[in-house]
Order: structure tokens, then C-alpha cells, then sequence
């Protein structure tokens, strides 16, 4: 398959072939199929973001024991892993030191 440049917003869950006024973080190398998979990631992410919307207004749950809090961070490391292996030298270099990634 062949890959494209992409240009990858983690914050705001953006992918984009387009880049635009610095509003891109990092700079990818991926095929049609990584895309979907990196996305599914974004996705699943601000799923359990909501999830711990909700229950940030529940005051007898404590945050340490918000199951959404993990998945939301499961999902944003497993997108960061993605990046940084599809990226380019800077995007490796942020995410390296940026320290999110066990064993970088």
C-alpha cells in the first residue's frame, strides 16, 4: 500500500492531508489502513473523555477510581506509540521527549 503524509493533531484529534498555520504537532508516513486504525484510537479516546465528563458530577466516585480515566489514557498511548513509528525524526524526538512512551 502507499503511504501519504499526514499531518496529526493529538489534542484535537485531527488528522489532515492538508497543513495548515501550525496547528499540527506531529507529521506521519501512513497507509489508508493505519489512518483507520489511528482514528479508531482518536475515537475510542474521546469516548472515554465523555465518560469521565459524567463522572466528574458524580461526587461519591473518586477519580482514582475512574475506570474511563484509564481507558482514555490506554487509548491516547496507544495512539502516541502509532505516531512515533509512523513519524517523521521530529515527531519521534517530541514524543520521545515528552516521556509518555514506556521504552522509548
Amino acid at each position: 500500500m502507499d503511504k501519504k503524509t499526514y499531518y496529526i493533531s493529538v489534542a484535537n484529534g485531527e488528522i489532515s492531508q492538508v497543513k495548515t498555520a501550525n496547528t499540527y504537532s506531529f507529521t506521519i508516513e501512513a497507509t489508508d489502513e493505519e489512518i483507520l486504525r489511528l482514528r479508531e484510537y482518536f475515537d475510542n479516546a474521546y469516548r472515554e473523555d465523555l465518560g469521565t465528563f459524567v463522572r466528574s458530577h458524580v461526587p461519591f466516585v473518586e477519580y482514582h477510581h475512574d475506570s474511563n480515566n484509564d481507558r482514555y489514557d490506554a487509548q491516547l498511548q496507544k495512539a502516541y506509540r502509532m505516531i512515533y513509528e509512523l513519524g517523521d525524526n521530529e515527531a519521534k524526538e517530541l514524543i520521545a521527549q515528552m516521556g509518555i512512551i514506556d521504552g522509548l
